[in-house]
């Protein structure tokens, strides 16, 4: 089947899914006019008393308040006072209508990183093997948290306030060119240079936000390998190895995160720097305009309150630089996630686990390469159904890779895989996983109960659950304790022994009722005992079933009726375990006496 191209984030994608919440948006946009409206007169208007009642100059502000006021407050302390009041009004007004639009983008924000974060899960249930091996789960991790928290705070924080002080800036310079056209023109000319001047510092820092980033990645996927493995550090008195690279890794996170905060920071200040000298620049022409113009002392106020009133704006533009490069770089970051390979799939044509009567399992010359190092060199072997078949061999002899082959988490270069003479590619992958089940040494567990652990989605009752942990030897366990069904495992399994996970994995399989069970080293953590009380607790149970037991233990081998011996990626033996003994070849070294 080819590959589909894989979307990629984009702006245009995410303004797509931004449209998806036109009312929210139009709503917002709204609020932003009202909050606008509400904060932009406000430095005009106790500066402009200052003519009128403090130096006694006939103006517009005290007949009009005269005229909307009662009589007892129509003095200088009432003028002063009312307009108090309604700076107070305009104030707590312009906060309620701020707050309600950064709800909305806030909502909105987090409704477009959902659609994002569902967009990666999705490439992550697809992407190949190889692709997520050389990814690391620490690394996917900090795409899919730190990343994406990125572009949650760059879309639901700076945006909105990118609105409200590009309209508050907007309404400045018209009140600012209605008081005195030619300083506002002045005023407004030289805050180009300002914001060019800030925008050259800004890209000498652009990097630093990615440089960031990425070393957090290499921290975390550390960390996540580090816990992943604790018992076996801690038991191997290892810990100074490994902790000592992740202080090393978290040594770099710090000299990167330092780089980066104070270089930005620099920046930053630099252009809030060269903002106010503006200021003072401005601030000597309204002084030298009040003396060679019409400009009064009141206004000239104004102009200084408006000056500072465009301090918070102003900063808040030239800091969409800095959260655009770091949002452009969380959105790079994403993009090579997003373009890794999928894993190879086909269309379902036939399906020859209809029939539920037992299937054969054929492997024609088998070939297979981990980074150009050859593990299956012509593998060939066919299993009857309801044949139970070890296979044994050497560390490294491939075993564990044909089980994956097996699974379709990988390809070979070279052979066919058949069920009941069926090539994978015509049977499709999720149907081949959902009749196979396969038991490994090490099973993977998760921080949950033990009924969620056996059942892993399925809706399967709690009697079924029980039948099949007395298949799996753990019933009598699981019912001493206080939770039964409920209690959980910790992480990884870590409140279970080795062969109670072991055992819990065997339940989980029963209840899946596969076609074709694969038992990988699956009871070699159990006592003798235990495992011979599994082994014919299991022979009703895999009666019928096509059987593949991966094995080291001769008493996990014995219970199959044929082996196959693995040495150097290819099958060299296969027999019984009397006539493979007789032949004194690789099984004799391996099992004999």
């Amino acid at each position: 089947m080819a590959e589909q191209p894989a979307q990629q984030l984009s702006w245009r994608l995410i303004r797509r899914l931004a449209l998806q919440h036109k009312h929210k948006i139009i709503l917002a946009n709204l609020l932003a006019v009202l909050a606008t409206l509400a904060s932009v007169p406000i430095p005009l208007l106790l500066p402009l008393l200052v003519d009128e009642v403090l130096l006694q100059q006939p103006g517009k502000a005290i007949p009009f308040l005269q005229g909307v006021l009662p009589h007892a407050w129509a003095v200088p302390i009432g003028f002063i006072g009312s307009l108090l009041l309604v700076t107070l009004v305009l104030r707590s007004s312009s906060l309620v209508f701020n707050v309600l639009q950064g709800r909305l983008f806030t909502q909105l924000a987090k409704g477009i990183v959902f659609q994002l974060r569902q967009l990666l899960l999705g490439r992550l249930e697809r992407i190949a093997m190889a692709e997520y091996e050389s990814l690391g789960s620490g690394s996917v991790a900090t795409h899919l948290v730190t990343d994406l928290d990125t572009l949650d705070a760059f879309i639901g924080e700076t945006l909105s306030r990118f609105l409200v002080a590009l309209l508050t800036l907007c309404g400045t310079a018209a009140i600012l060119l209605w008081m005195h056209w030619q300083l506002a023109l002045l005023i407004l000319l030289l805050n180009p240079l300002v914001v060019f001047a800030t925008v050259k510092l800004g890209k000498q820092v652009k990097q630093l936000k990615k440089q960031e980033n990425d070393s957090t990645a290499r921290f975390t996927q550390a960390l996540t390998e580090t816990l992943d493995a604790i018992h076996e550090v801690r038991a191997g008195g290892h810990q100074g190895y490994f902790f000592g690279r992740l202080r090393q890794r978290a040594a770099d996170a710090r000299d990167f995160a330092i780089a980066s905060k104070w270089k930005t920071e620099a920046a930053m200040r630099a252009s809030g720097l060269m903002f106010q000298f503006g200021i003072d620049v401005f601030r000597a022409v309204a002084m030298l305009t009040v003396l060679f113009s019409d400009l009064s002392i009141g206004q000239m106020l104004a102009v200084f309150s408006y000056l500072w009133f465009m301090i918070g704006p102003v900063e808040q533009l030239l800091n969409l630089q800095y959260a655009l490069y770091g949002a452009n770089g969380a959105m790079q970051r994403l993009n090579q996630l997003l373009a890794s390979k999928d894993e190879q799939d086909w269309p379902p044509q036939t399906n020859p686990f209809a029939d539920k009567t037992g299937v054969t399992l054929e492997v024609r010359n088998l070939q297979f390469a981990y980074r150009d190092e050859p593990v299956l060199r012509g593998m060939s072997f066919r299993i009857a159904a309801g044949e139970k078949v070890a296979l044994v061999g050497v560390s490294g002899g491939g075993k564990s890779t044909l089980v994956q082959l097996l699974l379709g988490l990988y390809r070979p270069s070279v052979g066919e895989i058949l069920y009941n003479g069926v090539p994978i590619e015509q049977i499709g992958l999720d149907r081949v996983r959902s009749n196979l089940a396969v038991v490994l040494q090490a099973p993977a567990l998760f921080n949950a109960s033990i009924r969620e652990n056996i059942l892993l989605g399925r809706g399967d009752s709690d009697q079924q659950c029980w039948q099949a942990l007395e298949v799996a030897q753990l019933a009598d366990y699981v019912r001493q304790l206080p939770q039964g069904l409920d209690a959980v495992v910790g992480r990884a399994g870590v409140r279970l022994s080795g062969g109670q996970r072991q055992r819990l994995a065997i339940a989980r399989m029963v209840l899946a009722d596969p076609a074709v069970v694969i038992l990988d080293e699956a009871t070699s953590a159990l006592d003798s005992r235990t495992e011979q009380a599994l082994h014919e607790a299991l022979q009703e149970f895999l009666a019928g079933r096509t059987t593949l037991i991966i094995a080291h233990r001769l008493s996990a081998v014995r219970q199959a009726d044929r082996v196959l011996v693995l040495a150097d990626g290819q099958v060299v033996e296969q027999g019984d375990h009397q006539s493979l003994l007789a032949e004194d070849g690789v099984y004799a070294r391996l099992y004999g006496n």
